[in-house]
């Protein structure tokens, strides 16, 4: 069994911002393969199915961003999963808007649901797919930024990396982490 964890925040207000691109790669894997997001456990809405003959979760964190470790925990102690078995998938100021870019280790890099995560499994190694959205220009707050929506001109980039995601995540499920690395950090 694979977990993907998809951060974000909660409720209509956040949806579409650009701290949410983990929720919209989620709900785009999820429209794919037929699977609804119809439980609600563990602080997190989740969605169990068959994606290419692995039974996969989806996990998206109803705790706020910064929470996020605790429905992440919540979710392995309750389940017994393996942490290698996770991906967390969630946006990174720090890679081009429209690029993808996995890793399987490393610091929180100044997000809070990552940094949440961590402090929550006590370990940087895990899995995790970030999806740029670049920084903002200089004087322009780095929360308002994560938390404002893209501009209508973004739509098709946004539209291409959140497919590009979900083949990357399609990909992962059936090979190592290291060899979709190799395929997707092109």
């Amino acid at each position: 069994m694979k977990w993907i964890v998809g951060l974000g925040n909660p409720g209509p207000q956040y949806a579409k911002t650009k701290h949410n691109v983990g929720f919209m790669a989620l709900d785009e894997l999820a429209a794919r393969h037929g699977i609804s997001f119809n439980q609600n456990k563990c602080k997190s809405v989740i969605g169990e199915g068959i994606i290419d003959g692995i039974k996969t979760v989806l996990i998206k964190p109803m705790t706020f961003m910064n929470l996020s470790g605790e429905a992440v925990r919540a979710y392995m102690d309750y389940y017994k999963v393996q942490l290698e078995d996770m991906i967390v998938v969630y946006d990174d100021l720090d890679t081009e808007f429209g690029k993808i870019r996995l890793r399987y280790q490393g610091s929180a890099g100044g997000h809070n649901g990552i940094k949440s995560i961590i402090q929550h499994t006590g370990t940087q190694s895990f899995n995790r797919v970030r999806m740029g959205i670049s920084r903002p220009e200089p004087g322009y707050a780095i929360v308002d930024y994560v938390l404002s929506t893209f501009a209508k001109k973004d739509a098709e980039k946004l539209k291409t990396m959140t497919l590009d995601t979900c083949d990357a995540l399609e990909f992962s499920l059936k090979h190592s982490f290291e060899q979709t690395m190799a395929k997707f950090n092109g």
